[in-house]
Order: C-alpha cells, then structure tokens, then sequence
C-alpha cells in the first residue's frame, strides 16, 4: 500500500462493522467525519463523494454575527 498523503479521506470499519469516513487536513488532524455508518462501503464512498462535490456549497450564520470577528 502506497504512503497516506493529507489532506485525505480515511475510510475504515466501525466497531459495529459499519464504514465510516474521517477527513484529515495537511497536518494530519481530523477536520469532519462521516455522520453515520454505512452497511455498504458504496454508501460510504458515495458520501465522501458528496462532501467533495459540496466545495461550493454557500455558507449561513445567524445575521446577530455577521460582523462578528
């Protein structure tokens, strides 16, 4: 197996045999993971695809902090 590089996806198996996925930034540290467990590795990869496709998504905060710094 090749050498991990970051920031990168980490999939792997819950202690209830569920998938699941961790995002990691260049220096290593967890940033988001998977909200749920998958049955099926598919689902899991599938929502990894989702997150990758949301780049653009736009961003909302509550208007009390919009000057907030």
């Amino acid at each position: 197996m090749a050498d991990r590089t970051y920031p990168s996806y980490w999939m792997y198996k819950d202690n209830r045999g569920e998938w699941r996925w961790t995002y990691e930034a260049v220096n290593g540290k967890t940033i988001a993971v998977s909200s749920e467990g998958y049955v099926k590795r598919v689902d899991c990869e599938r929502s990894i695809d989702i997150m990758k496709a949301s780049y653009n998504s736009a961003v909302w905060f509550p208007e009390s902090l919009r000057h907030a710094a």
